[in-house]
């Protein structure tokens, strides 16, 4: 619900922060529109997304030069997924707060998700609520359970 939720993003920054809906929604914003792809093999073509890019979240919060990447918490226990810093600067890799001009609906992971085009679907963490930054990988839960770390689209998984 809007008037609880929070964006929490710690660990091995210098200015740690907690945003409420009202913070995450004054942030910049962006509209972009990308492709969508499952490592199953299917696709949704031209989605139109709006949301924050991750740089702008990482000039609020200082990361420390010890923090080498950002861990996805999912407010779907225990669901967390991880990309390098390299990787959440990519230039379209944002938080989509709005799917096709509406707000991003429950099922596609309201209130804030997740959105790297160049990767499979399983990274693009749904229902987000922390970001953590840290000095080491820590495999997320599809890399636990045998998908490959870096999800590039067609490059992965034997695709």
């Amino acid at each position: 619900h809007p008037a609880s939720y929070r964006l929490e993003i710690t660990g091995h920054v210098r200015k740690p922060v907690t945003l409420t809906w009202d913070d995450v929604r004054r942030l910049p914003s962006v509209a972009q529109t990308s492709n969508f792809h499952c490592v199953t093999g299917w696709s949704v073509d031209d989605v139109h997304w709006r949301g924050v890019r991750l740089q702008t979240l990482w000039d609020l919060v200082e990361p420390l030069p010890t923090a080498h990447y950002a861990n996805f918490v999912s407010m779907e226990v225990p669901y967390v997924d991880t990309l390098s810093m390299s990787q959440t600067r990519l230039a379209d890799v944002m938080l989509a707060h709005t799917m096709d001009g509406q707000p991003l609906p429950r099922e596609h992971g309201a209130p804030l998700r997740l959105i790297i085009p160049e990767m499979y679907g399983y990274k693009n963490v749904k229902w987000l609520h922390k970001i953590e930054l840290v000095p080491r990988l820590h495999p997320g839960f599809w890399e636990q359970n045998g998908y490959d770390v870096d999800a590039w689209v067609g490059h992965s998984n034997g695709y």
